[in-house]
């Protein structure tokens, strides 16, 4: 008998070799290659050649067999099924659409499972859900479900013995199985948890290898496609923070969602990485509470610092997706005890952050060379956006020169490396956020044109032109001018 052949697949990229590499030829990821078995040898029939398939259906040159003008498309109304809580919905773009997929990614412990059947528990009301459950017992997931049901008033329209009798609860890793279900129930929804948990027989390899998710993904994305189910995936994450499996996978899904969360703060964000349906980068906020996620629909409190202003602090107004967010950022200046300065940034990437010292060093004169300089973003958010270049100079400089902010300041605007300052997008919504939030005096560059909107708001509304008169308008005083 024949030894069964292997080779080796890639769990990163899904790239193919004969033998074992310790670094992947295609990626250049160490110590991804795990060995598999070659599948059975396809079918020896061949597809016909097309001339002679047209030939034999006696097909007209330069008419259509299949396709049709896409004027002749019918349409129809396109109705989101709601997941029961607003910062989801927010971040699916309205809602779930029927027969989408959505991928959801997280560390291990952050709350996916726990999201995702509160939404199924909310949901069960108004549709049918399914619910596979390929990591925990049937007994487990009732456990949970028991506790979320005593703390979660989020059961619309419904009692519970509606929301449990429209729940369906499969605890069962054979695909097979879980596709037979799917055709039976036909759901408006289907949770999978998770897709790495899966395994089809008919493959060789063992489950969340890269065979095994891209089979069972593009299975399920079929059967959700032709029935209008609206699936949700959870996926695993690698020791680097990166969605496990094939990049195919994000690319077969509609949508890929992030949750992320600091092991040692309570909130919990949910970011839309990939959106079909809506907008990318959209944001919402839960709070992780002893029986469950709660929403936070004022976001901007989590981010805010105490009523106390400090030297050091500003305040900016960062936009993630369509939602503004008043983050406080908090810096520290102190004379370095070492042949090179400190530089450490928390939230916000340290190159921009060297970037932006540089800047103040050429064009202030402020010899933050010889200064180790610390930065924070207060409540653990991931700042990104150049749109907080103006409040994090501001902080950089208050804590040089030991100054405070006037309070009810905020600071919009990015900079160059020349010092000037350049134009954000939703200078509007972010404006209409602090003014909501009590502000009343917001820094912004040269040109916008909203004085008279900002009016509207209560906000004095200072332009500057350049990173100097910026910081002058701020805290009152030069910057560059000497302590003395």
């Amino acid at each position: 008998m024949a030894k069964p052949s292997t080779f080796f697949v890639c769990t990163s990229c899904g790239a193919q070799a004969r033998q074992f590499f310790g670094k992947c030829a295609s990626c250049g990821s160490w110590n991804t290659l795990v060995e598999q078995k070659a599948a059975p040898a396809a079918d020896s029939r061949r597809r016909r050649p097309v001339a002679e398939a047209a030939a034999a259906e006696a097909v007209v040159a330069g008419q259509p067999r299949r396709s049709e003008p896409i004027q002749a498309v019918g349409e129809r109304a396109l109705q989101r099924l709601s997941s029961g809580y607003g910062e989801f919905d927010r971040v699916l773009g309205g809602g779930l659409v029927p027969g989408s997929l959505v991928l959801v990614g997280g560390d291990p412990g952050i709350g996916k499972s726990t999201l995702l059947l509160q939404s199924a528990r909310a949901m069960a009301g108004r549709a049918s859900v399914l619910y596979v459950s390929a990591e925990e017992s049937a007994q487990q997931v009732k456990l949970r479900w028991r506790r979320l049901a005593e703390a979660s008033p989020a059961q619309p329209e419904a009692g519970e013995s509606k929301a449990g009798a429209d729940f369906q609860l499969l605890a069962e890793t054979d695909l097979e199985l879980v596709l037979q279900e799917l055709e039976a129930l036909r759901p408006a929804v289907a949770i999978i948890d998770s897709i790495q948990a899966l395994h089809d027989a008919e493959l060789g390899s063992a489950p969340g290898s890269v065979s095994q998710v891209r089979e069972c993904a593009a299975a399920l994305a079929r059967i959700a496609k032709r029935q209008d189910t609206a699936l949700l995936l959870v996926g695993h994450v690698t020791k680097e923070g990166a969605l496990a499996g094939p990049k195919v996978l994000e690319h077969l899904v509609e949508a890929v969602l992030t949750f992320e969360g600091d092991r040692f703060a309570s909130h919990r964000l949910l970011r839309a990485v990939k959106n079909r349906f809506g907008a990318t980068h959209e944001l919402g906020v839960f709070e992780m509470r002893d029986r469950g996620l709660a929403e936070v629909t004022n976001p901007s409190e989590l981010f805010l610092g105490g009523d106390e202003p400090s030297a050091g602090t500003a305040t900016i107004v960062a936009c993630e997706g369509t939602r503004p967010l008043v983050v406080e950022m908090q810096a520290l200046v102190s004379t370095t005890s070492y042949a090179s300065p400190r530089r450490s940034a928390t939230g916000i990437a340290v190159n921009r952050l060297h970037q932006i010292l540089a800047v103040l060093e050429k064009h202030l004169g402020l010899p933050l060379s010889r200064f180790d300089c610390y930065l924070a973003v207060a409540g653990g958010l991931e700042v990104e956006e150049p749109a907080a270049d103006l409040g994090v100079a501001a902080a950089v400089v208050a804590s040089y020169r030991d100054l405070t902010l006037p309070p009810g300041t905020v600071l919009v605007g990015e900079l160059g490396l020349g010092g000037q300052l350049r134009p954000v997008g939703q200078l509007e919504l972010r404006l209409q956020e602090a003014a909501r939030l009590g502000f009343t005096r917001a820094v912004v560059p040269k040109g916008t044109g909203l004085a008279k909107a900002a009016a509207g708001f209560g906000l004095q509304l200072l332009e500057a032109g350049g990173v100097a008169e910026a910081l002058v308008a701020a805290l009152g005083v030069n910057p560059a001018d000497d302590r003395g």
